[in-house]
């Protein structure tokens, strides 16, 4: 009987190269799953700042289509002099909407801050106010008000001949999202 000059098994110099080749593929392993848990954060970091984005503009769409022609009363009781307004005194629109079955209520549109808010009153604006923040990140916002073929950035006229403008343009700067304007017709009742 022969005896075999070697024996079965790897090398320490073949186990050191296939441990190497192991490390290599676990290192690119963990560095491919902590990019994608990154980037799936960053993803829904962005579809939420959309989805708020979309949200507000739907609910400033609903805030156009039933716009109103009535004045609105104030927070210290007074009746406000154009039942559409905004553009100036830290507003970007104060507008009366017809709520259903509720009747009336005042809403204004307002920057605060680095947070666009919706405020609500009930009653045409002598019910308890509501405050809704509806977009954080706000850089800038602007609105301009399309008035007998004209494009204003504060609600011209008497409020009495055409109380309601054609469209408004709302324009905001918002982090994550950048410059984004939106264009609405306003369809309330006079229209």
């Amino acid at each position: 009987m022969t005896r075999a000059t070697h024996e079965s098994g790897f090398t320490l110099t073949e186990l050191m190269v296939a441990l190497f080749v192991f490390g290599l593929l676990s290192a690119a392993g963990v560095s491919v799953l902590s990019f994608t848990a990154r980037n799936q954060d960053a993803v829904r970091e962005r579809v939420e700042a959309t989805g708020a984005f979309q949200r507000t503009r739907a609910l400033l769409k609903a805030d156009l289509s039933q716009a109103a022609p009535r004045r609105p009363v104030g927070p210290d009781g007074r009746v406000a002099p154009l039942p559409f307004s905004g553009g100036e005194g830290g507003s970007l629109l104060r507008l009366v909407r017809r709520d259903g079955d509720r009747g009336l209520d005042a809403v204004e549109w307002r920057l605060s801050g680095d947070r666009l808010e919706r405020v609500r009153r009930e009653a045409a604006g002598a019910g308890p106010e509501r405050t809704r923040v509806l977009l954080t990140g706000v850089r800038s916002a602007s609105v301009e008000f399309l008035w007998r073929g004209s494009w204003s950035p504060v609600m011209p006229g008497d409020g009495v001949q055409e109380p309601l403008p054609q469209a408004v343009r709302l324009t905001l700067d918002v982090e994550g999202l950048g410059a984004v304007s939106q264009t609405l017709l306003v369809t309330g009742e006079s229209r």
